[in-house]
């Protein structure tokens, strides 16, 4: 698979105006035997899919009433590690515990298929999702992405922070937590890399170690929070601001309805996204449901229901190529500048960053996250 090209794919899949795919790639309902076979499966089981990330909570009760499949969700705060652990542990498990579906960091992909965890399937849509951002023989395939933001309890704190250099600041003692365990959640591994590409100018070779140095500072001076911060404790004020995905931070302020007051910012340098990945285990106990999931979410309405909860589908263009975008949608976005000199890491650079970031987290920050 061409490596080098998942940068180039999706910096300009963030630019509105980028050149689309032909309008005739739009989605096929899915195969009337499928819908059969999964039907008399009767169940899926998902796993690390909260309600109000990416708008899941729609897609899973739209996806229960359009087949009449009930949906058995494990786990809803797993990590992109803790997913993968879960098909480990079960792979002998026909049970309501083992996952048939993962949504994980694009990097844990290629990882699990080594492994032998997954299975492959390519959905009808196949030819919409970027050669760089699949695997070649279905095992995985990019779905959505978003880039790391400040989610910042406004009525906490008196003037949100515009950097990262700035969460070092004795004003946001106390304050600072990212949305994941960095030892194994993807959405925490990426926040470290993003604050280290913000102190080292931009040195992605060098941005693992920055990031690490950059949180055990953060950690020493008594603004790092141990907590894995969520709207609860955002709006308690344990973790008046976290470091997470921009489509949770904007899914927050709905939520929130203004109590708190919530601001979302894009930081100005170490804009770092991250595309998530669909598979399905390759000990799935209801296969067919699996792979009805995957039709479901690479269609016309899983795409547009993933952007309705801020994330930017995988099958963007050839959605806005067939017009199929709602205006209204992009208007509850952040303006497209906002996203200037985004970073896309490769999935080789990925898996060197995360490699040293999950093992020397312990030694290195020496702040045990939970």
């Amino acid at each position: 698979m061409n490596r080098t090209g998942l940068s180039r794919f999706v910096s300009t899949f963030a630019m509105a105006g980028a050149s689309a795919v032909g309008v005739g790639s739009v989605h096929a309902a899915a195969p009337d035997a499928l819908v059969a076979a999964a039907k008399q499966e009767g169940q899926l089981s998902v796993i690390a899919l909260p309600h109000d990330w990416c708008g899941y909570g729609a897609q899973i009760s739209a996806f229960q009433k359009k087949y009449g499949i009930k949906i058995n969700e494990l786990n809803p705060d797993a990590g992109s590690g803790d997913e993968v652990e879960a098909i480990k542990a079960n792979k002998g498990n026909k049970g309501p515990q083992a996952p048939d579906v993962i949504d994980v960091g694009l990097s844990f992909g290629p990882t699990a298929k080594a492994q032998g965890l997954l299975q492959p399937y390519k959905v009808s849509t196949w030819a919409d999702i970027p050669d760089a951002s699949k695997d070649p023989d279905g095992y995985w395939y990019g779905d959505y992405y978003g880039v790391l933001a400040f989610e910042v309890n406004e009525d906490m704190i008196d003037k949100a922070p515009a950097d990262w250099s700035d969460l070092l600041k004795p004003q946001y003692k106390n304050a600072v937590s990212l949305a994941g365990d960095p030892r194994s959640a993807n959405q925490a591994i990426q926040g470290v890399f993003a604050a280290g590409l913000s102190t080292n100018h931009g040195d992605v070779a060098t941005a693992d170690k920055a990031g690490l140095k950059f949180f055990a500072e953060l950690n020493k001076s008594g603004n790092f929070v141990p907590v894995i911060g969520k709207a609860a404790s955002l709006a308690q004020g344990t973790t008046p601001i976290i470091v997470r995905w921009d489509y949770n931070a904007l899914a927050d302020r709905d939520t929130l309805k203004g109590n708190p007051k919530l601001k979302v910012v894009v930081p100005k340098t170490g804009v770092v996204a991250g595309v998530y990945a669909q598979a399905i285990s390759a000990y799935a106990p209801h296969p067919n449901a699996a792979k009805l999931w995957m039709e479901f979410l690479y269609s016309d309405e899983g795409q547009l229901g993933w952007l309705a909860g801020y994330c930017h589908p995988i099958r963007y263009h050839a959605l806005s190529a067939a017009n199929k975008v709602p205006p209204a949608l992009l208007a509850k976005l952040p303006p497209s500048d906002a996203y200037k000199g985004v970073v896309f890491p490769t999935l080789s650079q990925q898996d060197a960053y995360k490699n040293t970031i999950t093992k020397q987290w312990d030694q290195s920050v020496g702040a045990n996250v939970k």
